[in-house]
């Protein structure tokens, strides 16, 4: 990885107003956290995209639960790697720094990290099958001995489903509004995602179209590499820690608010 680009994406969060990161699998990668998509991503020979919606929920609900019970259990095992680390610190730098990140395994928010936006939901956040009139927006569950029990709603007593987007369902209303706004900054990370999955595929591109300098970390190439300005290719947990042991001897200059 050459010094001189590592000190200049330093210099350039330094002195960035503005900071907006999107994170993939590959940010959770070095933690442990499968992908759960593509031939690695099979579980009991279903795939993700066989699971992860509401018909199949409506059709099995007790073989979906159980796949998203595996998977609380293994990410709840997981911690924060030493990039999750890195971007906790830098949202501490400056109030206008958000992530936005397509990964639902919280693991953004257990390393500190202010201001994140999770796209695809949370998996440890529930809500009613049905939204009955009483039930509350979400709730929070952590209890992963939960593996064969569907939980249940509390107003209703209905099921209770994971609090992430399914294939085929809509970003939240306000978690989009608030995407696109990320999307007008100085600085834009584009970490460990394919760039395949719409509508986040769509950002790196508009944050370039807002006038923003976009950098890409991956270990390959993606659709966003073409129009990236500055492309590592690598662990991101090991990149970022590059770039912030540069930026932590880069001259700091007061940065305006906007």
């Amino acid at each position: 990885m050459p010094s001189d680009q590592v000190d200049y994406i330093a210099s350039l969060l330094v002195h960035s107003s503005t900071v907006t990161v999107l994170t993939g699998a590959g940010m959770s990668a070095p933690s442990g956290v499968p992908t759960f998509r593509g031939q690695n991503g099979l579980w009991n020979n279903k795939r993700a995209e066989e699971l992860a919606t509401l018909r199949a929920f409506s059709t099995d609900p007790q073989g979906v639960w159980a796949w998203y019970a595996w998977r609380r259990e293994h990410i709840g095992q997981c911690e924060p790697n030493n990039g999750h680390h890195v971007l906790a610190r830098w949202s501490r730098l400056s109030e206008h720094f958000t992530v936005i990140t397509q990964n639902v395994d919280g693991l953004h928010e257990r390393a500190g990290t202010r201001n994140v936006i999770p796209f695809h939901g949370d998996i440890w956040s529930l809500k009613c099958l049905l939204n009955c009139q009483q039930s509350r927006k979400t709730w929070i569950d952590t209890d992963v001995s939960k593996k064969t029990k569907i939980p249940l709603c509390p107003d209703c007593g209905g099921f209770a489903r994971p609090a992430v987007i399914w294939f085929g369902e809509s970003i939240d209303t306000a978690v989009m509004q608030a995407s696109i706004s990320a999307l007008h900054c100085d600085l834009f990370f584009v970490i460990g995602t394919s760039a395949l999955v719409q509508p986040a595929a769509s950002f790196a591109q508009a944050a370039r179209s807002n006038g923003a300098f976009v950098v890409e970390v991956n270990t390959e190439r993606t659709p966003i590499s073409d129009i990236a300005n500055a492309v590592f290719d690598g662990s991101c947990d090991d990149i970022l820690n590059q770039i912030d042991q540069a930026r932590a001897v880069e001259p700091t200059s007061p940065k305006s608010g906007g």
